[in-house]
């Protein structure tokens, strides 16, 4: 499953790796890219297989952003692709290039190097984890054209930032390092090898019960913005599926005779 003239995607033990492949243009968002980005997220979501989710940029950077070039090349028709919304999907094509990624069930772990700004930036906040290099350049880089960011960061950015922190960020349109990322609590850790790092952690998610990664990125995704009530009912209905389930069975008998367990991925 591969778009190579845009994105790549490997797949092996149970870790995705989508890698965005336009080195020479700094991973710069096209039409083709947008689409090619959306498909992948869309054919993981359906992979049971998958047990998690690497994103990362090919060459110098992760992602510089919308490449405006190509957008005003291709006129009228190119902007309408990026914000018609279609029947039976949330979010334009735009905002689903971000947003795929939360909708996929298993924990997407963005890799993060170079530049990673306005378009880019919003598809890393869409993933559930973000290893970034100290001296990453990240910016809410759209103030700058006279925009807002509308590609799902009103979602991704608010669970993870105080409110007048975004603002700030969005306001200013500034840059800021990997290193400030982690102090704002926008990346997870930096790395001086992001990748290598994501991998690690990939690997060691890729151990557990699927059944229960999937049940408790769900439970994160949605348990903080409901009421009291509602979160502690979440918490219920998404473990009585695992309990006495054969991988739930699996994890406790291979704890307890200290062996690897061997999960089964969900049907």
């Amino acid at each position: 499953m591969s778009t190579p003239e845009r994105v790549t995607c490997t797949i092996e033990a149970g870790v995705a790796e989508v890698q965005l492949n336009r080195a020479d243009k700094h991973n710069g968002l096209d039409p083709a890219m947008f689409e090619a980005v959306v498909a992948a997220g869309e054919q993981l979501a359906e992979d049971r297989s998958v047990r998690v989710v690497i994103l990362s940029g090919a060459g110098p950077s992760f992602c510089a952003g919308l490449d405006f070039k190509a957008f005003i090349s291709g006129g009228e028709a190119a902007r309408e692709q990026l914000l018609a919304w279609k029947v039976g999907q949330l979010g334009n094509l735009a905002q689903r290039l971000a947003w795929v990624w939360t909708t996929v069930p298993a924990p997407v772990i963005a890799a993060v190097h170079g530049t990673c700004v306005g378009g880019g930036l919003q598809l890393a906040l869409a993933a559930d984890l973000r290893v970034v290099h100290p001296d990453t350049t990240l910016a809410v880089r759209e103030i700058e054209y006279g925009m807002i960011p509308d590609m799902s960061i009103s979602k991704t950015l608010s669970r993870l930032v105080r409110l007048d922190v975004a603002k700030e960020l969005t306001f200013t349109g500034r840059d800021f390092t990997g290193r400030e990322a982690v102090e704002l609590g926008v990346a997870t850790r930096s790395s001086e090898d992001p990748l290598a790092t994501a991998r690690e952690i990939a690997a060691q998610i890729a151990k557990r019960s699927p059944d229960a990664v999937r049940a408790a990125k769900q439970l994160w995704n949605h348990a903080p913005g409901l009421g009291d009530e509602a979160a502690l009912r979440l918490e219920t209905a998404l473990q009585l599926p695992l309990l006495g389930s054969r991988n739930q069975l699996e994890a406790v008998q291979a704890r307890f005779m200290k062996r690897e367990p061997q999960f089964h991925d969900p049907s």
